[in-house]
C-alpha cells in the first residue's frame, strides 16, 4: 500500500509541474503576443495624391509668338502650384522637343534671381534634370521666370528654324523621400 501511494504522490507532483510549467509558457506566450500587438499599433500608414499644377495648362510661350534672331531675348513669366495633400519635391523639364533650334536656344527657369534650371531644350529632359533645391508646401503657389536667349555667336544658323516642346513638371512627396526619388 505504501509502494502504490508513492506512486500516487510521483504522479500528482509531476501533473502540478507539468500545469505549473504550462502557465508559466501560456504567460510568456501571452506577453509576447501583447507587446508584438502594442507595436503594431505605432505603425501607421497614410496615403494621399500628388498634383501639380503648372501654368493652368497654359503653354509658356505661344506658337508663332516669336520670330528669333541672333542676340534676342525673350522673357515670361509662369506659375507652378502644389495641389498635392503632401510637401513635394519637383522637377521641370521639357517633353516632345522638336526642330531645329531645340540644341541653339539657350533656356533659362528662375525663381526670382535664383536659376532653377539652365541649358537648351534638348538638354533640359526628365532624364537629364534634377529636382529644384526648393520644397513646394501644400497649396503653395510659385511664380517662376522662363528665359529664351537665341545666343550671338550662333548667327543664322537656326534661320527657318523652329523648335517645339512641352514644358512639363513631375513631383513626388517629400516624407520617407530624403534622396528625391522620383521612381
Amino acid at each position: 500500500m505504501g509502494n502504490k501511494r508513492n506512486k500516487t504522490a510521483k504522479k500528482l507532483t509531476g501533473a502540478i509541474l507539468l500545469a505549473v510549467f504550462l502557465t508559466i509558457c501560456l504567460c510568456i506566450t501571452t506577453y509576447a503576443l501583447v507587446m508584438a500587438h502594442v507595436s503594431v499599433k505605432e505603425n501607421r500608414f497614410q496615403t494621399g495624391s500628388v498634383n501639380i499644377n503648372l501654368n493652368d495648362g497654359k503653354p509658356v510661350i505661344e506658337e508663332h509668338e516669336f520670330l528669333f534672331e541672333p542676340g534676342m531675348t525673350v522673357k515670361k513669366g509662369f506659375v507652378i502650384k502644389n495641389e498635392s495633400t503632401c510637401e513635394v519635391y519637383y522637377k521641370l523639364y521639357f517633353d516632345k522637343v522638336t526642330g531645329g533650334l531645340a540644341n541653339v536656344l539657350e533656356i533659362t527657369i528662375q525663381k526670382g534671381d535664383k536659376i532653377l534650371y539652365r541649358g537648351t531644350a534638348a538638354s533640359l529632359s526628365l532624364a537629364k534634370v534634377a529636382a529644384a533645391d526648393d520644397v513646394l508646401g501644400v497649396g503653395e503657389r510659385r511664380e517662376l521666370t522662363i528665359l529664351f536667349h537665341y545666343p550671338e555667336g550662333a548667327d543664322n544658323s537656326g534661320q527657318n528654324q523652329t523648335l517645339t516642346f512641352e514644358l512639363s513638371a513631375k513631383a513626388v512627396q517629400t516624407r520617407n523621400n530624403d534622396k528625391k526619388e522620383f521612381e
